[in-house]
């Protein structure tokens, strides 16, 4: 059995035991289930709990671990368990958290309790704080640590050693030590590979890399993202403008900006928030999904006054009513497709305004050639079937029409809804819907009037 399978199926052993336990009163059992559990498997059962479930484990869960698995968590799933601690609790959760941990459970805080937490904090834990929240929320500023270790390069091998040994730890995912100068200038880099196997006379300055690439403050998160897959790194120094060292970003960070990324473009094709809670209350997600299931109802409004202009055809022919549907299906089957492509394409940074246009033509293309194939194999099906050339014929012309606009719309849309700073995978899907109900039955049952009705 492979090891997630086995991870997976262990866990749900741990949740039904929590809960023959908690349905019990074995209180004091399940707290010291909960102590033996790692952060992250706690974070998953509560996830994978009711509310009310939910709230009583949270209580029971060791404080000192609280800030932990609050890291772990979804954003909604995240402010809900903060709303049940008091100023005090979480201050004392917060404490030691990396900075970019730190701003991920602070940064959406009201601000009355924002400002309780920050009078129960020590000095130095408000000023981590105040600079892990200076940063936007999606930048390398705010994933980024500032537990770095850095060197000088005028000082040797020998002496870094030493200084190693004698710190006795190093900050997690490290593979790289920082050279900067006395103004915190980053000079650049060295491995500690390199550190570890060559000369211990040898200067810092002769064996460091002078062309690590750093990572602005300011760059959007997912193209830090892209850079870490690009170039496999582990860790990378963040710098500012001028080009002083701030911090650095490690690969577990930018592991949870793509998850991330993958559930935002999942839940958006549906029009869903990302961060909603599988397990929330049911009226906070009927009103978070109803805003969405609005704007279809007027989409599928939209369709629907397309078949209404064409009432009297239809009346006349019943056939054409039976087989008005395939061609608004082909076209947001074969639409889909392009817009999975190009939203993917964007996520990874490939399409941008030099090769946009290439793009479009392309599907354009591919859409004509795929309208050709089906249109004909829908032509031959439908004269075969009902033995009428007409019907045939304009049933396969209005699926070229409609699979060739779905090339082209399934393209544009995404570039589109891109430049007017709207998200791709939360708006493209319905438009692209509209636009081929809309075009395949106008296709359709115009040209059905002209050839039958004509």
């Amino acid at each position: 059995m492979p090891i997630e399978a086995l991870d997976q199926e262990l866990t749900e052993q741990r949740l039904t035991q929590l809960n023959q336990a908690l349905g019990s009163g074995m209180f004091v059992h399940v707290r010291d289930m909960l102590q033996r559990m790692t952060a992250s498997d706690i974070a998953f059962i509560l996830e994978s709990s009711p509310p009310r479930t939910r709230q009583v484990l949270w209580q029971l869960v060791d404080q000192e671990q609280s800030g932990e698995i609050l890291e772990e968590l979804g954003e909604d799933m995240k402010d809900q368990l903060i709303s049940l601690m008091s100023p005090e609790r979480l201050a004392r959760a917060t404490a030691g958290m990396d900075t970019d941990d730190l701003a991920y459970v602070l940064r959406s805080l009201p601000d009355t309790l924002y400002k309780q937490v920050l009078h129960s904090m020590s000095a130095q834990d408000r000023a981590r704080v105040e600079q892990a929240l200076s940063y936007p929320e999606d930048s390398a500023g705010s994933l980024m640590n500032t537990d770095t270790v850095t060197l000088r390069p005028d000082v040797n091998v020998d002496v870094v050693l030493r200084y190693l040994r004698q710190r006795g730890e190093l900050p997690e995912a490290t593979d790289t030590l920082y050279v900067v100068d006395r103004r915190d200038i980053l000079l650049g880099g060295v491995k500690l590979s390199t550190l570890l196997t060559c000369n211990p006379t040898a200067g810092i300055r002769s064996i460091m890399d002078p062309e690590l690439e750093s990572i602005p403050v300011t760059m959007p998160d997912n193209e830090v993202a892209q850079l870490f897959e690009r170039h496999d790194w582990v860790s990378a120094p963040v710098v500012d403008s001028e080009g002083h060292l701030l911090g650095r970003i490690t690969i577990d960070d930018v592991v949870d900006v793509i998850r991330e990324d993958a559930e935002h473009s999942m839940m958006g094709m549906a029009g869903m928030d990302d961060d909603e809670d599988t397990f929330g209350p049911v009226f906070k997600s009927a009103f978070r999904r109803s805003l969405w299931l609005t704007f279809n109802l007027f989409a599928a409004l939209l369709a629907a006054s397309v078949s209404n202009m064409f009432e009297g055809t239809l009346e006349k022919f019943a056939t054409i009513a039976i087989l008005m549907t395939i061609v608004p299906s082909m076209g947001g089957v074969a639409g889909n497709q392009t817009l999975a492509l190009v939203i993917r394409g964007i996520a990874l940074g490939h399409i941008g305004q030099s090769n946009s246009r290439w793009l479009i033509g392309k599907e354009l293309a591919i859409g004509f050639l795929n309208g050709l194939l089906w249109s004909a194999l829908v032509f031959t099906a439908v004269w075969i079937w009902k033995g009428d050339l007409a019907l045939g014929a304009l049933i396969g012309g209005a699926m070229l029409i409609n699979m060739t606009v779905a090339g082209l719309a399934g393209a544009s849309i995404p570039l589109i809804l891109k430049k007017l700073n709207v998200d791709p995978a939360l708006a493209g899907g319905m438009v692209l819907t509209t636009v081929t109900d809309v075009i395949g039955l106008f296709a359709f049952l115009g040209l059905a009037t002209l050839v039958l009705m004509g």
